[in-house]
Parts: structure tokens; sequence; C-alpha cells
């Protein structure tokens, strides 16, 4: 469908001769609707504006079509208003949706535009922001052209948005697009651009040389233009070279953590990384705070998928998961060790519970050192240079000092750490990591069976509880009420 669609639209001379050849294919059609309505102008950005123009104008030739024309118009504009498109997507795609949004503008009518006015207010003065704030000249550029297109079409008789800004080629072949011949003519820049048809139809996805950024200069007269240059020669360039990109502060609180990873909003993706990235520190300095909400953080970090390509995600949502379960052993054991006989959840996900355990465990279990080293007093042998002395009192040590130069000692003791002895936190919490996951190994779930096809996680279990073993040596526990 896609392939019959794109070649109608590039290959027909205007949007009079493409809606004689689809009629109104886009309203029976689901496919070929996706095709016009999403696919070439949200998930594509190669076509030429000739493109653009004859699939747009086709939506706008027919009354039914025209329901059509306004929800493309709308899905444009959130994608141009959105402060994540515009800083994710690249410059061309941004171009891209401009042109596609001014030439939906050229074919409103006055009672569409009526019916609409809120929601292209509220898009522009969101959009506007949102490009203001990019620091790409171009960017920038398309915002206030694109506000100052819709300014113009909502504000017919009152003041409307006017930006300064430099006049360039593309610029001006924005500003062409929202200054059209009805849409039931034929567009008479058509039959120019035959050539240009024909090069888009054999290189569909490659930009037009036209459509391709570039710097024009300022069209400015000539004493002025001198004047200009003077001035700008005697400004020194400020050197940027040690600037560094402002980082977004990561949240102070744990509550604030876990807002954050459970927000859906697209733009906080900076400041969920740095989540991310200090939420282990975070829990290990306010162990009080993470009690609190310690199951619910654990239940977060189980679930928690990767958003952007953070290096490193693996190890930092299992290091935060580690610093969870210590702080608050039982109840978060608890309850990883009841979600890995739980159903619907992948085998990925069940490994990723026994590691946490393990490693969680060894922590526990180890002593921390908080003595200083001692060393012993034994020194090791030097020859000293005695003054001579014919008195008797000093011949015995004169006598010990010659024996213990020529003497080869083989081990002179080595310096000792003194350990300060503690007891072994996981003792105490040894049986709410042992007995529930042994007590259903041998149960069979609908999606999960030890004994059967998902072998492989029966032998790291098996190796995980042999640690827990390990870890738990001359622990005294029985498997009670509470633990079982």
């Amino acid at each position: 469908m896609e392939a019959v669609v794109l070649g109608f639209v590039q290959r027909a001379p205007g949007a009079d001769v493409l809606s004689r050849l689809l009629g109104n294919l886009v309203m029976k059609n689901k496919k070929a609707q996706f095709v016009v309505t999403q696919k070439m102008l949200l998930l594509q950005y190669g076509h030429t504006t000739a493109v653009l123009q004859n699939l747009l104008g086709y939506l706008s030739l027919d009354s039914v079509r025209r329901t059509l024309l306004l929800r493309v118009l709308q899905e444009l504009l959130e994608t141009w208003s959105s402060s994540s498109a515009v800083k994710h997507s690249p410059a061309e795609q941004q171009l891209y949706i401009s042109k596609a949004i001014l030439i939906c503008l050229s074919h409103l009518k006055e009672p569409e535009i009526e019916s609409c006015r809120q929601e292209l207010l509220t898009s522009m003065m969101e959009g506007v922001k949102c490009h203001l704030d990019s620091s790409l000249p171009q960017l920038r550029r398309l915002g206030m052209v694109v506000a100052e297109a819709i300014s113009l079409k909502i504000n017919t008789e009152g003041p409307v948005l006017k930006f300064e800004y430099e006049e360039e080629d593309e610029t001006r072949e924005l500003k062409s697009l929202l200054v059209q011949t009805p849409s039931f003519c034929v567009v008479p820049s058509l039959p120019d651009d035959d050539r240009s048809e024909k090069a888009g139809a054999a290189l569909p996805l490659v930009l037009e040389s036209s459509e391709q950024p570039h710097t024009a200069a300022p069209v400015m007269p000539d004493d002025e233009s001198d004047a200009e240059l003077d001035s700008d020669d005697d400004l020194i360039p400020y050197d940027m070279s040690e600037d560094k990109e402002l980082k977004n502060k990561a949240p102070v609180y744990i509550r604030d953590c876990i807002e954050v990873l459970t927000g859906s909003r697209a733009e906080d993706v900076d400041k969920w990384e740095a989540t991310v990235k200090a939420l282990e520190s975070l829990v290990r300095k306010n162990p009080a705070a993470t009690r609190e909400v310690s199951v619910e953080l654990a239940k977060i970090l189980l679930h928690l998928e990767e958003k952007t390509c953070i290096k490193g995600f693996v190890e930092l949502r299992q290091r935060a998961q580690v610093a969870v379960l210590t702080t608050d052993p039982i109840p978060v054991a608890k309850y990883l060790t009841s979600q890995f006989y739980s159903l619907n959840y992948s085998l990925r996900q069940r490994i990723d519970i026994l590691d946490v355990l393990v490693l969680a465990a060894q922590e526990l279990s180890c002593p921390k050192f908080h003595g200083k080293t001692k060393h012993s007093g034994a020194q090791k042998p030097c020859i000293q240079l005695l003054p001579g002395s014919d008195s008797s009192k000093d011949w015995r040590r004169i006598v010990d000092e010659r024996i213990k130069s020529k003497t080869r000692r083989f081990d002179m003791g080595q310096s000792r750490v003194e350990v300060a002895s503690r007891p072994n936190e996981f003792n105490s919490v040894a049986g709410y990591f042992f007995f529930p996951l042994i007590q259903h190994f041998d149960r069979p779930l609908t999606t999960f069976d030890l004994l059967g096809e998902d072998h492989l996680v029966l032998g790291r279990l098996v190796h995980t509880l042999a640690v827990l073993m390990y870890l738990a040596v001359n622990t005294v526990v029985r498997k009670g009420r509470e633990q079982g």
C-alpha cells in the first residue's frame, strides 16, 4: 500500500490529479489512511516540498477528507510544540514538519480556523517557547516563522506576532508556502517543478538541495552593510572552550526519586538519568527514610526499564536494589522472594532477583573495618655505627649488636591488623533469604517450570542457595512461621 500511494503522490503533477487518481481511498482503507496521515508526515521527513503540497492539497479537495486535514494539522502541531521532540529530533525533520504545518494552514477556511482557534493559540504559545529555548539558530528561526504564520491566521483583524530574524532562502520558502491559490485550482508553479519532481521520484528519501540548511547573507543597503561589518570586526570572540553543559540536579529526597522514576513525562529524561545515578548513595545516606518506602522502592527498581542509553544502567539499578535490601532486609527480602515464584515475570527478572539476594547477603555478612592498622613492635635489624669505648660496661651491648648484624633471619614476623570483631548481620535475616526460595521449586507455574524447560534458572537457584548457606555459616536458624 505504501509503495502504491507514494508512487501516485510523487508522480501526480498536482493535487487535483492525485484526487482523481485516489478518490476517497484514505476514508475507505485504514492502511492507506495510515500511510498518508501518519507515515509520510510524522514518521518520514525526506520527501520534497512538492510531495507535501500534493499530499495535503489532496486532503483539502474534498469535504469528507478535510476532517483528516484538521486531524493531521493537530498532530503536526503537537509534535512541533513538544519540547522532547524539539530536543531529540534532527533539524531536517523539524523543517519538514514546519513546512507541513504551513501548507495545512494555507488550506484552512475561516469556519475551520474559528472552530480550532483556541487549540492553535495554545500550540503556538507552547511551540514558540520550545523553539526559542533551543541552542540552534535554525530551530529558533523555524519557531519564529511558524508562530508568525499561526498568529496571522488566528488574528486576522488584531495585532499579530512579529519577530526579528535574518531573511534567508529557507525563510522565504517557508513564507511562500502560506500564500497559495485556492485548493480547487492547480498550483501554477507545479509545472515548473517537473524536473525536481522526477528527481524526487527517483530518490524519494533524499532532500532537495533547496531544503538543505545553509546560511545566506542578510539583505541590507550597501552603506549599512559596510558599517555593520566595521562594527563586527572590532568584537573579540568569547572563549567558550572551557564551558561545561549544565547538568540536571538529582533529587535529594527518597520520595522525590520515586516520583521521578514513576513519572511518564518525556521531558524529564535528564532528571531521570540523574536520579538513577544518585539513588544508591541517597539510599545509604538516608536509611530511616528508605525504610518507610523500602518495599515500594524495591518494586519500582525491579520493574524499572531503561528510558535512555545511560551507561551502566543494569549495574546502577542492581546496586540501588542491593542498597535498599541491606537497609531494610526483612520486608524487602520477603517481597523479592515472593516475586521469584510469581506469574508474569521474565527469566531475566528472576535471575536479577537471585543476584540481588546474593550481593546483599554478602554485604550483610562481611564485617566492616572501622579500626586503624596497628603494627607489632618487631623491627628489622639494622647496623648502627657505635663510638669506640674501652669501658667494660658497654661490651655486652656491642657484642649483641655485632651478632645481630651478622645473623640471617628468615622470618621476622609481619605487621598484623587488629580486626574489630562484630556480629554477622546476615545471621538474623538468613531465614528470610533462604527458606522462601527453596519451598516452591518443585511446583510448576503456568509460565515458569524450574524442573522443566527453565532448568537454567534452577541451576542459578541452587547456586544462590549454596552461597546463602555459606554466608550464614555457624548460624542457628530454623524455619519459622514468619519466614515460611
